[in-house]
C-alpha cells in the first residue's frame, strides 16, 4: 500500500521549507530529511547552515544530490515521514552533470518509484516559471524541466500546495 505524498511549491524564501518541516513535525513520525543541496559556494553553505539550524536534532539527515529515487526507496517505510528538500536543486545537480543518459535514468526512476512508496512523503520544490523566460539555453532548459517535473510529480501526489509569503494555498487535495 502506498503512503501519502505532498508536493510543496513556492518561490525563494516563500516559506515552503518551513511549511514542510511543520507538517513533518506534526506527523509525529520519525523524520528522515533528504537534502539535495551541495555547498558549492559560501552563499549556498550559509543557506544550508540555516536549514540545519532550524531542523530538530532528532531528524535523520541523508545528503543525496543525485540518486534521489534510490534514497527514497531505501528509507521509505510506513512508519516514517520523508522530507525531500528540494527537487529543483536535485534537478540542477542532474543538469550540471551534463550526462543525458543519467538525467533521463534518474528522473524516470523517481517518477516510476514515487506512486508506490510507503509512508508520508513531503517534497519541496521551487516554482521558477512565474516570470520572464530566462536568457541562455541551460536556464531555459532548467525552467522547462522543472515545469515538466512538477506536473508529473503533482499527478502522483495526494496534495499539492503553493506557498506564497509564508501562506499555503491548496492546489490539490484536502486540508494540511
Amino acid at each position: 500500500m502506498s503512503g501519502s505524498k505532498t508536493l510543496i511549491l513556492g518561490g525563494v524564501r516563500s516559506g515552503k521549507s518551513r511549511l514542510a518541516e511543520k507538517i513533518a513535525h506534526e506527523s509525529q513520525l520519525p523524520v528522515i530529511y533528504i537534502a539535495t543541496a551541495t555547498g558549492e559556494d559560501d552563499e549556498m553553505q550559509q543557506r544550508i547552515a540555516l536549514h540545519q539550524a532550524h531542523r530538530p536534532k532528532a531528524w535523520q539527515v541523508i545528503e543525496e544530490p543525485i540518486q534521489l529515487a534510490s534514497a527514497l526507496q531505501r528509507y521509505a517505510t510506513s512508519s516514517h515521514c520523508l522530507l525531500v528538500d528540494c527537487l529543483t536543486l536535485w534537478l540542477t545537480n542532474l543538469l550540471m552533470q551534463n550526462d543525458e543518459k543519467q538525467f533521463s535514468s534518474e528522473r524516470q526512476a523517481l517518477l516510476q518509484l514515487l506512486p508506490d512508496l510507503p509512508g508520508k512523503i513531503l517534497m519541496v520544490s521551487n516554482e521558477t516559471n512565474l516570470g520572464i523566460t530566462p536568457l541562455g539555453e541551460l536556464s531555459r532548459r532548467y525552467c522547462d524541466e522543472a515545469g515538466k517535473l512538477h506536473q508529473e510529480i503533482a499527478q502522483c501526489c495526494d496534495q499539492v500546495v503553493m506557498t506564497i509569503a509564508g501562506l499555503p494555498m491548496m492546489l490539490k487535495g484536502g486540508p494540511l
